[in-house]
């Protein structure tokens, strides 16, 4: 018996890295009795008689999961968001930020396609930098010197890395130019449908500056969040470390009197596009009707 790291999950095989080798292994038929489905990322014990043909014995506990794209055990996440083409969205890309503040994984905002933009375009994007910097994010943006790709790969080393982000953001891309021996497939984007074609048919690990970074699946839209609407407040972390001085302990900071949150907004020390995003979630989660599992 071997201990090692789902590598890439492909058609019911899962390829397991241990001691550097890569293993092929498939799940034990009672995984499914036990409604267990091992994932990218997932520590595992396993047994072989060759790298050709294994097993997996049993699944670790996870430390978080993400479930688009399925994947474990992830240190940090880069949020890949395109200035345009498809058109930048506040709102999506604080759904994504809480998603990954939920599952305790440590954001990077990247911003790409920006050579397409005008002067004007430019300076709004860097108060959109100062914005999310000042709540704590690691912000880069992409640049034609390729200082920004270093310091991206430089965040890799010894981390397990995955790249997220809206259909057409430039993942693939992003990847290719940090080591063109990928050769990674991208696609045009759907100038009708302003959205991108899925590139990108399986989640696998790649080994980039001695870390593992995965490239994943993108998506068009952003599922809701499985937390309740009076928890949303301790995902944006610039509400989460100021509420403390709010009057009442259990405020949400939309109609409390005395609301900290509010007096910070009144002053611009708060963004107003992420308070928008937070409302808007806020509503969303509020109006969620509950899921009745009648299965038993």
């Amino acid at each position: 018996m071997s201990k090692g790291k789902i590598f890439q999950s492909l058609s019911g095989f899962y390829d397991v890295i241990s001691d550097g080798k890569i293993y092929r292994t498939r799940a034990r038929g009672n995984f499914r009795k036990k409604r267990i489905t091992p994932i990218v990322g997932d520590d595992v014990e396993f047994e072989s008689s060759s790298q050709d043909e294994g097993y997996l014995l049993k699944v670790f506990d996870r430390k978080n999961a993400l479930v688009r794209p399925p994947i474990a055990n992830i240190d940090q996440a880069v949020v890949v968001t395109a200035a345009t083409q498809p058109e930048f969205s506040n709102n999506l890309l604080d759904r994504q930020l809480v998603a990954l503040e939920i599952s305790k994984i440590t954001p990077i905002i990247y911003f790409t396609k920006l050579d397409l933009l005008s002067t004007e375009q430019i300076q709004y994007f860097n108060e959109v930098k100062k914005t999310y910097k000042n709540i704590g994010y690691t912000v880069i943006m992409a640049d034609k010197d390729n200082k920004s790709l270093n310091e991206l790969s430089d965040l890799f080393v010894n981390k397990e890395t995955v790249i997220m982000g809206q259909t057409g953001a430039g993942k693939s891309t992003l990847l290719n130019k940090i080591n063109p021996e990928l050769k990674l497939v991208t696609g045009e984007i759907s100038s009708a449908l302003n959205r991108g074609k899925h590139t990108t048919r399986k989640v696998n690990f790649i080994k980039i500056n001695d870390g593992l970074v995965a490239d994943t699946p993108g998506f068009s839209s952003y599922d809701t969040f499985d937390i309740k609407s009076d928890d949303l407040r301790n995902y944006f972390p610039e509400f989460k470390r100021n509420a403390n001085k709010c009057k009442f302990r259990g405020c949400v900071h939309i109609n409390e009197p005395k609301c900290e949150i509010k007096r910070l907004l009144e002053k611009n020390e708060i963004s107003q596009n992420r308070y928008k995003s937070y409302l808007q979630l806020y509503d969303i989660l509020k109006n969620k009707k509950p899921v009745y599992n009648k299965k038993k």
